[in-house]
């Protein structure tokens, strides 16, 4: 069952021109670098004081940290000077003297916090851990000179918390865990309000914190079907509100305003479809002014009268296809993110007094003027009945009369996100666009288990990876049969993580079903999987047994083995390329390992590029652009797509071949 929504149809009946001529030849092939190469800049910020704009752009080819005077973007210069591996995060320090980001080692996912002095130009580590994950849990306009982190140096399996001083790196305790909490909430000045502990029977126990320690019981116990839905979200600056997004009594998470004095909540936002997506805050006040939910497509409501001109401008403006980023202090000016299907992500500056938007850049100019696939929002239904919202795109020129199918079936690439839980968006996705760009529909499915979708959605998934979940894939690809989107026979499946599970599970539990199969970091055992997760996510160990199967009973261990594809690698037939990164901190390099060996004692073929010094999915754009230039090669094999010749894009990667490079054409002379 199909059904369009308004949007989509606007969005079909402006689509951009045929990518084919008059006499039918395709366009020019758009070159890989344009997908995954690095942006020219992203991740543009506002200095508290509304002085200077950052933004991350490459140095030396690696992406780092930028500042310039507001008032003289030419005057540019860079802060950090990572040369290996991206920065993965920045933030301004509250009194806008600082830039505060975040480096690992190789993929390792044990990040350390860096300060760079905004005036001098002086870096410094901030912490200086071995072997240690550090998180920052609190900042502060009213204690600008000191951050809370989290950091699990004295247990690897918990976090505590800990004060930052930005001017002299003492870093002082502030709650020690000794009972297994997996989470804190703190205010505005920088005291530690709640801490989170999951039980053994997954039950989510919040406690307050008095004074650095956590009272004996609990003032709120979330059932476990709420767990994933239900948590404090965060306080006003005045600490006397308390906002909740809960699930609890319903079904999709509302938003929720509590009385800290008297407990009394107020409901602020709802919507019968999906949970609350996100909020806008004052920035000084901290109270909620605007939220979204996320259905088929983003929808901001206003709560706040004083920004509903703001909002209805950029919405007039852009679209759905926008995001506050950051906001002065003042709150006097923002900026806006702009990125919609058909066009590459853009950051804008707006000036609230005069109503001006400046656009300060577009991160991948190099697709300006490329036309661009639109993505058409849907709602399918699975075999049982359940709506599964999913997104399809087409290549550009495919459907000439705008009617979201393309003139004849086509090579489809089912894409599989990651998670599980975790959603597929509406958006511009460099997945679907690489692909529609060499002639594959594309489709994304939101199947059982994905969040954003209510409680009960999640609650569908539990016990069935590899089953019902697997089943919610199997149903979206026989409908774009059906429906005259996929070529029968001509369909691959490609994801990551779980993504790459399902990849794995599609080949060897349903042998004939697709195509080929490209699987990056997805697991092939669940048992194995479940027993090498980081220490820190022990705490949180009881999700994972209530959702995927419980590892110390022989009931559990069964069950996962049941629907672990590796002990069915055997029933493999068609092609499969699988990357892994051999720092994986979630989904070990073994987990690739165990699949491969699996099927070359069974003969099997199959083609396995491992990347060092890369974690869980590829950061460096060398490693990104030698596996999707294998993977462009793989696909056009499997189903006759079009393909970018490999050229030289192995050799400034680090990913080494480890069998099956003769499987794909020109991998052995490019390696």
């Amino acid at each position: 069952m199909l059904k369009f929504t308004a949007a989509a149809l606007l969005a079909l009946a402006l689509a951009g021109p045929n990518l084919a001529d008059a006499q039918g030849a395709p366009a020019p092939l758009t070159p890989r670098t344009s997908f995954f190469g690095n942006p020219v800049k992203t991740a543009g910020r506002l200095s508290p004081d509304g002085r200077w704009l950052s933004w991350m752009a490459p140095k030396a080819g690696v992406l780092n940290v930028w500042v310039a005077p507001l008032d003289a973007p030419d005057k540019a210069r860079v802060l950090t000077d990572e040369a290996k591996r991206p920065v993965a995060g920045y933030f301004w320090s509250q009194d806008s003297s600082m830039i505060l980001y975040a480096t690992d080692n190789g993929g390792d996912e044990n990040f350390q916090l860096f300060g760079v002095d905004v005036a001098t130009g002086a870096r410094r580590p901030l912490t200086h851990f071995e072997k240690t994950r550090v998180g920052v849990l609190g900042v502060s306009h009213d204690v600008p000179d000191r951050v809370l982190i989290q950091a699990n140096n004295r247990d690897p399996r918990l976090f505590d918390v800990l004060s930052l001083d930005l001017n002299t790196g003492a870093v002082t305790p502030v709650f020690q865990n000794d009972a297994g909490y997996a989470g804190y909430l703190a205010d505005n000045a920088l005291n530690v309000r709640m801490a989170l502990r999951q039980r053994p029977d997954g039950q989510l126990e919040i406690f307050r914190v008095v004074d650095g320690k956590a009272e004996a019981k609990p003032f709120e116990t979330i059932p476990f079907e709420d767990s994933q839905t239900t948590s404090p979200a965060g306080f006003t600056r005045d600490g006397k509100t308390l906002y909740w997004i809960d699930s609890r009594g319903r079904d999709t998470a509302a938003l929720y305003a509590q009385d800290v004095a008297t407990g009394a909540k107020t409901l602020l936002g709802e919507d019968p479809r999906a949970d609350i997506g996100g909020a806008l805050g004052d920035p000084q006040s901290g109270r909620v002014q605007a939220y979204s939910v996320n259905y088929l497509k983003p929808d901001w409501r206003v709560l706040d009268p004083a920004i509903k001109p703001d909002l209805d401008l950029l919405r007039a403006r852009f679209g759905d296809d926008f995001g506050v980023g950051s906001r002065t202090w003042a709150d006097d000016k923002w900026v806006v993110g702009v990125a919609g299907p058909t066009h590459p992500a853009e950051a804008w500056l707006y000036d609230r007094k005069t109503k001006a938007l400046t656009r300060l850049y577009v991160g991948r100019p190099e697709l300006e003027g490329v036309a661009l696939a639109p993505m058409i929002p849907l709602e399918l239904k699975a075999r049982d009945g359940l709506t599964l919202v999913s997104y399809l795109t087409l290549p550009p020129g495919a459907d000439p009369k705008r009617t979201g199918r393309p003139s004849h079936p086509l090579p489809m690439v089912l894409v599989v996100h990651g998670g599980p839980w975790a959603r597929d968006g509406y958006g511009y996705d460099t997945l679907h666009q690489w692909l529609a760009s060499r002639g594959y529909a594309v489709l994304s499915v939101n199947f059982r288990g994905s969040t954003g979708l209510g409680k009960h959605f999640i609650a569908a998934a539990d016990h069935e990876w590899g089953a019902k979940m697997q089943d919610d894939l199997l149903d979206a690809e026989a409908w774009a049969v059906k429906q005259g989107i996929a070529q029968p026979g001509k369909v691959a499946i490609l994801g990551g993580s779980y993504g790459g599970y399902a990849t794995l599970a599609a080949l060897a539990f349903t042998p004939e079903a697709f195509a080929c199969g490209v699987d990056l970091a997805g697991p092939s055992n669940l048992n194995t999987l479940l027993a090498t997760v980081p220490p820190y996510w022990l705490p949180q160990i009881a999700l994972f047994h209530k959702r995927m199967g419980d590892p110390s009973t022989p009931e559990g261990v069964a069950l996962l083995k049941a629907r672990s594809p590796v002990f069915a690698a055997s029933n493999i037939k068609r092609p499969l390329l699988i990357g892994q990164g051999n720092n994986d901190p979630r989904v070990k390099q073994a987990e690739a390992d165990q699949i491969v060996a699996a099927m070359k004692a069974n003969g099997i073929p199959v083609t396995y590029l491992l990347a060092a010094d890369e974690g869980h999915g590829f950061q460096r754009p060398e490693d990104n652009l030698a596996f999707f230039g294998v993977a462009e090669q793989f696909l056009a094999k499997c189903l006759g797509g079009r393909a970018e010749p490999l050229g030289d894009v192995m050799k400034p990667s680090a990913i080494h071949v480890e069998t099956g490079g003769e499987l794909i054409a020109g991998l052995a002379a490019a390696h």
